[in-house]
C-alpha cells in the first residue's frame, strides 16, 4: 500500500478520539492534516459505514467517535483502507514458458498472504486508544 489512507484515518480517529463529546468539522480535520476538506469528508462517510464514527449536518455539525477507541484495532483501521498487499501486487504477465515466470506469481501470493497476516497479528495488539495516548 503506497498511499496515505492509512495515516490520514488514524490522523482523523486521533483527532475525534482526543476530543471525546466534541463535533469536529472536516475543514478543522482538513487543517490538521493539511488535505481538501473533500477528501476528508470521504473518508468521515466510510468510517461512519464502518460504525466507528457518527455524524450529524448543519451549522453546528460536524463529526465524533462513535465507539470507545479501545474498540478500534489497528489492524481494523488498516483492513478498511487496504487495497493492496503490503508488498504490492504482482507482475500480471510472466512468462509462462520460463521456469520462474510460470510459478513466481504462485510463490509471491504465498509470500504476501504471509507478510499481510504478520502486519495484522502485529497491529492487532494495538487499539486507537493506546496511539491516541502518544498524544496527551
Amino acid at each position: 500500500m503506497n498511499n496515505t489512507r492509512f495515516a490520514t484515518f488514524l490522523h482523523i480517529l486521533t483527532l475525534l478520539a482526543k476530543t471525546p463529546g466534541e463535533w469536529l468539522s472536516s475543514d478543522w480535520i482538513a487543517g490538521s492534516i493539511q488535505i481538501n476538506p473533500v477528501i476528508v469528508r470521504k473518508e468521515l462517510g466510510i468510517l461512519q459505514d464502518r460504525g466507528w464514527v457518527i455524524s450529524k449536518k448543519g451549522k453546528e455539525g460536524g463529526s465524533m467517535l462513535g465507539v470507545p477507541s479501545s474498540e478500534i484495532s489497528l489492524a481494523d483501521v488498516y483492513k478498511a483502507v487496504q487495497s493492496t498487499h503490503v508488498l504490492g501486487k504482482k507482475n500480471l504477465n510472466p512468462n509462462p514458458k520460463c521456469p520462474v515466470g510460470k510459478l513466481v506469481n504462485t510463490k509471491l501470493e504465498q509470500l504476501f498472504v504471509e507478510t499481510d497476516e504478520l502486519l495484522y497479528a502485529a497491529l492487532s495488539h494495538r487499539t486507537l486508544e493506546n496511539f491516541v495516548e502518544q498524544f496527551k
